[in-house]
């Protein structure tokens, strides 16, 4: 045990290093590749529904799908990966995950089939839900692996940085799918012109059907060059000591990648500074009744947050483009490059204006301010600004284009504070709270929790608000009921500020074996109202 608690008080003391950043640039790789490949299908799918579904609707039940199928596999991943990571180790489940990223992202491309629409979205959804099993699985160990590296003063703070690759990788998608589009566009414009002379129609040439398959290929190259790094990492000290009890060999592999002197480190300052939990040597079970009575509030919390937070975050990042048609009347685009481009640009501007800097605004923060408030801040926040919104959409902002620009700071605002808040606290309060031998797990059943929460928002904001223009064939949304879905979107927001403010528990400062205490005591002392650490 004195040697177990040298390693973990070397951890928690260590000053910040060149391996602290290389761990975060390895492991938020893998969250740009997440965002890259999970938020690149919305003007993929523009793209599809004019290539080949043409004059007809491409219907809201194959949009639904388009949109959830990697999010269904995303859910399945966490749950899988994350108890595989408390079993078999971080570092072996990692690797995997990459590889199947970069096989999935390259079968999105070949789906086969370039004629028979139903073939082509029949394989694309297959690889798409396989690639949603390797973006499930690098949530919980990103965070679980960073946790476990950094030191207790900055954890926040580098867990977060971790998580601010996701703003940068719906940027990227967006950036490529413009360029894309303009380099195929640019290089069929003299055919295009004959063709329109000729009266010929010339909304999706052919060359098109290989661009969406080029954007979605282009996410395994990210995935590729991390594999390398990701097996050099060693597995994480904690995992070794506090799971695999080989506290030797976790001080051998912490010695290899950081400068840490254990030696300098007191056993009589170790006892007073630091005690192991009695949970890392208890024999009770994952969902066993001790480990409810322990954990399950903190499991429920972390859940039930994330839940909420992704129904406003994916519905409102997937669904941009259709909640930003103000009038009565879809945008009209020349041909499919435009159309994406549209879409992507957008995107692509909000991304850079509102969710990268609110991702920043949290890696300065969060070890200042700490998880709780920040997390209260923002669910409130976007309860004010979806309320703001909503109440006049269908009277005023669906009425007038002059004033879209208003409508899109406020709907800036959204993201800013979604990620200056819930969707990157809830990333980060899973990985501080549980056990070592629970903590992936943990992580993936709440990220679960959020994935589900993503599929029914993003399902529910489609079928509850569109409908189809019949001399058109076209699939767009009713303000009326914008307006609608957009006051249910501030009740979540509110249900947040709620669960945060009497569920949540405070882990900044602490160490990750701090926040594990398994007392009973301890954990009945946590039900106040959550802003503040447990003493």
């Amino acid at each position: 045990m004195p040697e177990t608690l040298r390693v973990l008080s070397a951890l928690d003391a260590a000053r910040i290093q060149w391996y602290h950043f290389k761990a975060i640039m390895i492991a938020g790789l893998g969250l740009f590749t997440d965002a890259y490949d999970l938020f690149c299908i919305a003007p993929i799918m523009k793209m599809i529904s004019q290539i080949y579904y043409h004059k007809d609707s491409i219907g809201t039940a194959v949009l639904s799908i388009s949109y959830v199928i990697a999010l269904l596999g995303t859910a399945l991943g966490q749950l899988i990966f994350g108890y595989l990571g408390d079993r078999v180790g971080r570092r072996k489940v990692y690797g995997l995950c990459l590889l199947i990223m970069v096989f999935s992202s390259f079968g999105c491309g070949f789906s086969v089939c370039t004629t028979r629409r139903s073939c082509v979205m029949a394989s694309l959804a297959f690889f798409r839900f396989v690639l949603g099993l390797g973006i499930g699985g690098d949530y919980p160990l990103s965070a679980t692996i960073m946790s476990e590296f950094a030191n207790k003063r900055t954890r926040g703070a580098f867990i977060a940085a971790v998580f601010s690759m996701q703003g940068l990788g719906i940027l990227m998608s967006s950036a490529v799918t413009m360029a894309v589009c303009e380099a195929f566009k640019m290089a069929g414009e003299g055919r295009l012109d004959k063709m329109e002379a000729a009266g010929v129609e010339t909304l999706a040439p052919a060359e098109s059907d290989i661009a969406w398959r080029l954007i979605l290929m282009i996410g395994a190259i990210p995935a590729a060059l991390t594999f390398y790094w990701r097996m050099l990492m060693p597995e994480t000290a904690r995992y070794t000591a506090l799971v695999e009890n080989n506290a030797r060999q976790a001080a051998k592999d912490m010695q290899k990648v950081m400068t840490v002197s254990m030696s300098q480190i007191a056993e009589d300052t170790l006892s007073e500074t630091l005690e192991l939990p009695q949970s890392s040597s208890a024999s009770y079970k994952l969902f066993s009744r001790r480990f409810f009575s322990l954990h399950g509030r903190d499991l429920f919390a972390a859940s039930a947050n994330w839940f909420l937070v992704d129904v406003v975050f994916y519905t409102s990042n997937l669904l941009l483009s259709q909640i930003f048609s103000f009038s009565s009347k879809p945008l009209n685009s020349t041909n499919v490059y435009d159309s994406a481009f549209e879409v992507a640009k957008l995107a692509a501007i909000v991304a850079a204006c509102s969710t990268i800097p609110g991702y920043w605004f949290t890696v300065y923060f969060i070890d200042r301010v700490g998880r709780v408030k920040i997390q209260l801040m923002g669910f409130f926040c976007m309860a004010v600004v979806y309320l703001v919104a909503g109440i006049p959409y269908s009277w005023y902002w669906s009425k007038h284009e002059k004033t879209n620009k208003g409508f899109m700071i406020l709907y800036g605002l959204i993201f800013f504070f979604c990620n200056f808040g819930p969707n990157t606290t809830t990333f980060i309060i899973p990985a501080e709270l549980f056990p070592a031998r629970f903590r992936s797990t943990c992580h993936g059943i709440s990220g679960a929790a959020g994935k589900f929460g993503a599929i029914v928002g993003t399902v529910g904001f489609l079928w509850a608000t569109q409908h189809e223009e019949e001399d058109r064939g076209e699939v767009f949304p009713e303000a009326r009921r914008v307006r609608v879905a957009f006051l249910i979107l501030g009740a979540v927001c509110i249900a947040g500020v709620l669960v945060t403010y009497f569920f949540t528990r405070e882990t900044m400062g602490r160490s990750l074996e701090e926040n594990e205490e398994d007392d009973i005591d301890s954990t009945c002392a946590s039900s106040g109202n959550g802003l503040f650490p447990i003493e």
